[in-house]
């Protein structure tokens, strides 16, 4: 049987990018203020742009630098994920989907920060007085995909410990 190659994991980092860019380009033509109660006192989508790190850290820091700082790493992620799928050293194919899927929502942020200097986030969770810092879709990728490492890595770390009793 032949093995998948390596590559095909791309597509998903590419369609990645694209339902971002898609989504957030919808929400950039709201306004600033732009606010819709999905689920009342849960979920809203709202019109936010983070010129910070994730949850808006340094968002108050000299734009410039940190935005530079912060393309220079996201591309620095992005290169090198697609550089592990392209060799095959990535692992199994959870790992190889949770690189893809990281990779596309780095690149989706990085493309963000390239056009208009911060991250357009636009789902916003909330509950009670609690609420959950508006994110997107690149965001939840990354996010995804980050889960789909840690259960590869635990999953080969019970077949290893099965293995050793």
């Amino acid at each position: 049987m032949n093995e998948p190659r390596p590559a095909r994991w791309l597509w998903l980092s590419l369609a990645v990018l694209i339902a971002d860019r898609a989504s957030k380009e919808c929400i950039e033509r709201t306004s600033p203020y732009f606010r819709l109660e999905l689920v009342p006192h849960f979920a809203a989508l709202v019109h936010s742009v983070n010129t910070g790190m994730a949850f808006g850290l340094l968002g108050e820091s000299p734009a410039r630098l940190v935005s530079i700082f912060l393309m220079a790493i996201a591309a620095a992620v992005v290169i090198l994920l697609i550089w592990w799928l392209l060799t095959g050293r990535a692992g199994g194919a959870l790992t190889q989907a949770g690189l893809a899927l990281i990779a596309g929502g780095a690149a989706g942020n990085l493309l963000d920060r390239v056009i208009h200097g911060g991250v357009t986030d636009f789902v916003e969770l909330h509950a009670g007085s609690f609420v959950w810092p508006a994110f997107n879709v690149a965001d939840s990728a990354v996010t995804v995909g980050a889960f789909l490492i840690i259960g590869e890595l635990l999953r080969s770390e019970q077949h290893s410990a099965q293995e050793r009793v």
